[in-house]
């Protein structure tokens, strides 16, 4: 099974917003740190935006941000959100349209479906936050760790 790029990328938006700690992100500073377009985050954004895992704010100062804590965001809820199908065979397809005479017995049928259910309960257990915790310099990778950040200063924690 292999994730489209839409669910890539609308990780990495969510990981982008939770790096920066509540405050308002732009599309355009999100696009530039992935090297990604903008209109394509923008399409990704409306799904995300509707499920409530990020929210926007319209205007000359607008922006994106989480929808609810980092912590409470799922790898499982934004895969749900951005993917179409998570059929793995075609006999996993709604349509019902399978020439498979075993179809509805098929040993298969079964093993893939217990495999998804597994995949499905591993991404249920890490959360966007477990994703930016792990990598401690993901602001400074994401150029969020400057002196100005939106044209404001930024406070930094003093050197311990």
């Amino acid at each position: 099974m292999r994730l489209t790029k839409q669910t890539n990328y609308a990780v990495r938006m969510l990981m982008y917003c939770a790096a920066n700690d509540g405050s308002l992100s732009r599309i355009p500073e999100i696009a530039k740190a992935y090297g990604v377009s903008e209109l394509f985050l923008f399409k990704i954004l409306q799904p995300l935006n509707k499920a409530g895992l990020v929210e926007t704010v319209r205007g000359r100062n607008g922006g994106v941000r989480l929808g609810k804590p980092a912590d409470k965001i799922s790898l499982f809820d934004v895969v749900r959100v951005t993917e179409d199908s998570f059929a793995m065979a075609e006999c996993f397809e709604d349509d019902g349209d399978v020439d498979c005479p075993l179809v509805d017995s098929c040993g298969l049928n079964s093993a893939l479906r217990k495999a998804l259910n597994a995949f499905f309960d591993v991404l249920t257990q890490y959360s966007i936050d477990d994703l930016v915790k792990a990598r401690p310099q993901i602001n400074f990778l994401l150029g969020l760790d400057g002196d100005h950040h939106h044209g404001k200063p930024r406070a930094v924690a003093p050197a311990a």
